[in-house]
């Protein structure tokens, strides 16, 4: 047993939009904290248009959609996380930004409450020194999509302790997915292999071997994906692709981290995926591919 009833979520973007519906759906009560006025108006719209595919493809009734949406409220107060009994957080790229997430996070909730952090390349042992409960700060890295994708990288600081690994372990089996415990290295497991394919994908386009279109069928057919690596990186974000290019070169120095010209040259065009309507493709504004004519 866990003991865990409400799952704080900090970042009203894709991922913490995900991880609230996840729970949510799951029987959770979930607090969505963003300090943005605009992500918190867009949310709701978003998580909506979520449970209406499920609706559509008869996963789940009208009175369950409205209990889900019941079971998840926004806010712009980080004081209203006080009856979190987990939090996650789900913000953008930076230690910086995160290890003051985890400070505030360590003085307004209870000491008993375990502190996550989504992050896919950071240390979770640099957050965990800003707050005065190492031993309950750990990492769940949630993959995208968060409501179908399985696996979640359960990833120990230094000082984490089994008793915490143990609880999120069981928190996961309660929300349906498989926690596959890593020891932290920056890329963990699915960040690192999963990121020199995207960028070489990328390289790929550039160099005129392939349209985008043509790579991302290419694999999906040819190795059974979901979705194309192109795709991947547009859901993901191509800013925040960047970023995690540009740190595991910087840790590892192999070159297969070196970020495609292509890519930033997308991303300095605001051309970052989804969440800006185009990127490698276009999409709608609930994030559907639009075809190419």
């Amino acid at each position: 047993m866990h003991g865990i009833k409400t799952i704080g979520v900090v970042g009203a973007g894709t991922m913490g939009r995900g991880v609230a519906e996840l729970a949510a759906t799951k029987g959770f009560e979930v607090i969505v904290m963003d300090n943005s006025p605009a992500a918190l108006q867009q949310a709701p719209r978003l998580i909506d248009v979520a449970l209406s595919h499920q609706l559509e493809k008869w996963a789940i009734t009208e009175a369950e959609m409205r209990v889900i949406r019941g079971r998840i409220r926004f806010t712009e107060h980080v004081a209203d996380l006080v009856g979190a009994d987990l939090v996650v957080e789900c913000i953008v790229e930076d230690l910086g930004a995160k290890r003051e997430l985890f400070r505030t996070l360590d003085q307004v909730c209870r000491k008993e409450v375990i502190l996550a952090t989504n992050t896919s390349t950071l240390s979770v042992t640099e957050m965990a020194a800003a707050t005065y409960r190492a031993d309950r700060c750990i990492g769940l890295h949630f993959l995208q999509p968060v409501t179908r994708t399985r696996v979640v990288e359960v990833v120990r600081g230094l000082r984490t302790s089994n008793d915490t690994v143990a609880t999120c372990m069981a928190l996961l089996e309660d929300l349906d997915k498989v926690g596959v415990e890593v020891y932290e290295s920056p890329g963990y497991i699915t960040t690192r292999l999963i990121v020199p394919l995207i960028n070489d994908a990328a390289n790929l386009v550039m160099e005129g071997v392939a349209t985008a279109e043509a790579v991302d069928t290419a694999m999906r057919l040819g190795f059974h994906m979901e979705r194309g690596p192109l795709e991947m990186g547009d859901r993901t974000g191509l800013d925040t692709l960047l970023v995690m290019l540009e740190r595991l070169w910087q840790e590892y120095g192999d070159p297969r981290y070196r970020p495609s010209p292509y890519l930033r040259k997308l991303v300095r065009a605001g051309q970052t995926g989804v969440e800006a309507g185009q990127g490698f493709f276009r999409y709608d504004a609930n994030g559907n591919r639009i075809p190419e004519k």
